[in-house]
């Protein structure tokens, strides 16, 4: 689809350098940045590929030598360049573009390396780079020759990029790199004035890609008052351009842990103080406590639910380092109580920290969850949660709520800070309780269970009115619970009415629809092959003779007419004794023939 696309273009700008050979004055015209992301993102780039990307690239680029019939000769290799005499079709343009991205892919294939370059693909990514630099040189001359002015345009700022990126990954000359990422931003903002919608759009997303660039460059040079650790939130964007961004950010922050690992030596939790002696476990932590800080922050209401969910993720992950590297140190602490006690304490904090983090998950869930309970379904199909859904995240959250309540108040000697955690704690679980009970008797009532479902509503608003009774007696009430609690309040009461209410008006239509049903009792259905089970088959059950209500076919009594039934046959006789039996032989009375002289050949 993407070499249809292309051709398409080809077509187009072949189109157009005609007619302008027509003229007299022949100005190719490509839409550069509408070309490569078409190219970019159909042929690996939506998902990192580039190994993919480069390989289009040189399919790409031997198609068009090809086509141009511009090969380099078969025995002898004989190099022909490409300058502004020889272009005289736009393939010859797009030659040049392809040679760039194809180097510029290579490049950040060896960035994008999982364990990051050795220094010898470092070294190797700089000079495709400085390719890509080459190439993407040549092709803004080309353009300015034999382009329009848009393609010269377009052709410049890529021009520009490519500089910038070479010079940002080289660490050096953050002026120049910053000039050139201004003066590519600065054409893509003045072309994404003009043009159809879709031209607009992709102008605006390359200037987002680019600003994360520039004020990281701001950043280096020292013009910005951004903190290092303000610079993640530059890096959640997406889009190629950012990946070299990323890998740079990624070793500003690991570089900022490590001056921060030497002042950190102590763990705080609860009131206790633990020791931190080992640097990876500190290293883990630090990114840890990061990555609290943007869920915690002001900041982090803002934040969409998914990316939030993704974030606690990378949080579990880094916790869970850091336990793994206090078990490997407990393993080898030896004889030592003082140190392993001290190491055992704090692999208990930091699971406590991560019970509480896995509880705050949950609410999140929650949250998601209780915005589609009644929520149409719309264009999007998107699922509608269902109440046993929301009953399972509260299992979830009650029991979490347990094992922490657990943890915490499992040693000898309890501080004030630990007894009001576990104070705290213990709310939430009585209040997890109540709304469990609640979105359960909700499903009761949905399979319309009216009896189960005024009991659980009822039960549901004792354990309400309880933990209400526990949050108003508290030192500190958490004042979101309590007015959780108070709406839960009345939510149970509004729903024992209607489930009540309900009740009695079925109850009042009951004889009506057992009259009804009793007589649309047939002797068989209309269609045998949509009953399910007839009445007489069903005779060891106590079920209504009329039937389920919510059933749309009415029941009957029996099948008619019956149905075939298997019939018991005659046993098979076996006659045993006829292989005992001996038989005379009888050879002595057979007639025998008369052989002439001549039958002895034929026997």
């Amino acid at each position: 689809m993407a070499e249809e696309e292309n051709g398409t273009d080809m077509q187009i700008d072949h189109k157009n350098s005609a007619a302008a050979d027509v003229i007299g004055n022949p100005k190719f015209s490509v839409n550069v940045l509408r070309l490569l992301k078409l190219a970019q993102m159909e042929h690996g780039l939506r998902v990192g590929d580039y190994t993919r990307y480069r390989r289009y690239c040189t399919a790409r680029l031997r198609r068009l030598y090809k086509s141009l019939k511009f090969t380099h000769g078969r025995v002898k290799y004989v190099k022909k360049a490409v300058v502004a005499s020889t272009v005289t079709e736009v393939r010859f343009v797009h030659l040049v573009l392809y040679t760039a991205e194809r180097a510029w892919s290579y490049a950040m294939e060896k960035k994008t390396l999982p364990n990051g370059p050795n220094a010898r693909q470092r070294s190797y990514l700089i000079c495709r780079l400085r390719k890509a630099v080459k190439w993407a040189s040549l092709f803004q001359e080309l353009c300015s020759i034999k382009g329009d002015s848009r393609t010269s345009l377009e052709a410049e700022a890529y021009a520009s990029h490519m500089k910038g990126c070479l010079l940002f990954e080289q660490d050096r000359q953050w002026d120049v790199a910053l000039k050139c990422f201004k003066s590519a931003r600065a054409v893509y903002e003045e072309l994404g004035k003009y043009g159809d919608l879709d031209n607009q759009v992709l102008c605006r997303e390359r200037v987002e890609e680019l600003e994360p660039s520039i004020r990281y460059c701001l950043h280096k040079i020292g013009e910005s008052n951004l903190e290092t650790s303000d610079l993640v939130h530059l890096g959640e964007m997406e889009g190629p351009a950012l990946d070299l961004f990323r890998a740079k950010l990624e070793a500003v922050m690991a570089e900022a842990r490590s001056q921060q690992v030497a002042s950190m030596t102590e763990f705080h939790w609860l009131g206790h103080r633990f020791p931190i002696s080992s640097p990876k476990t500190k290293v883990a932590l630090l990114k840890a406590q990061e990555l609290e800080r943007d869920v915690s922050s002001p900041s982090g209401d803002s934040i969409h639910p998914e990316k939030k969910l993704a974030i606690f993720e990378k949080m579990f992950a880094a916790y869970s380092e850091a336990r793994s590297c206090i078990r490997n140190d407990l393993a080898v602490a030896g004889n030592s109580e003082n140190l392993k006690d001290e190491l055992s304490g704090l692999d208990k904090a930091i699971g406590a920290l991560l019970g509480k983090r896995t509880i705050e998950r949950y609410q999140l869930l929650v949250s998601i969850a209780k915005s589609k309970v009644n929520k149409i379904r719309d264009d999007k199909n998107e699922k509608v949660t269902k109440p046993e859904e929301l009953v399972q995240l509260y299992d979830r959250l009650l029991q979490n709520t347990g094992d922490l309540v657990d943890l915490v108040s499992s040693g000898r000697d309890m501080k004030p800070e630990e007894v009001a955690f576990v104070d705290e704690y213990k709310l939430k679980s009585a209040f997890f309780r109540a709304v469990r009970c609640f979105y359960l008797a909700k499903s009761y009532s949905l399979a319309g269970k009216r009896a189960e479902a005024y009991a659980l509503f009822g039960k549901s608003r004792s354990l309400t009115k309880a933990a209400l009774s526990k949050v108003s007696t508290a030192s500190d009430p958490d004042q979101v619970i309590l007015k959780e609690l108070k709406q839960l309040d009345n939510d149970c009461r509004s729903n024992i009415c209607i489930e009540h209410a309900t009740g009695i008006m079925e109850e009042e239509k009951a004889p009506q629809h057992l009259s009804h049903g009793i007589a649309s009792i047939s002797i068989a259905g209309n269609d045998e092959k949509k009953v399910e089970k007839v009445l007489s088959e069903k005779l060891d059950k106590y079920e209504s003779a009329a039937g389920d209500p919510s059933r749309k076919l009415a029941p009957s009594i029996a099948s008619f007419p019956p149905g075939f039934e298997a019939v018991g046959r005659n046993p098979i006789v076996l006659d045993l004794a006829y292989n005992a039996i001996e038989f005379p032989a009888l050879e002595s009375r057979m007639k025998k023939e008369d052989k002439g002289f001549m039958s002895r050949f034929w026997r």
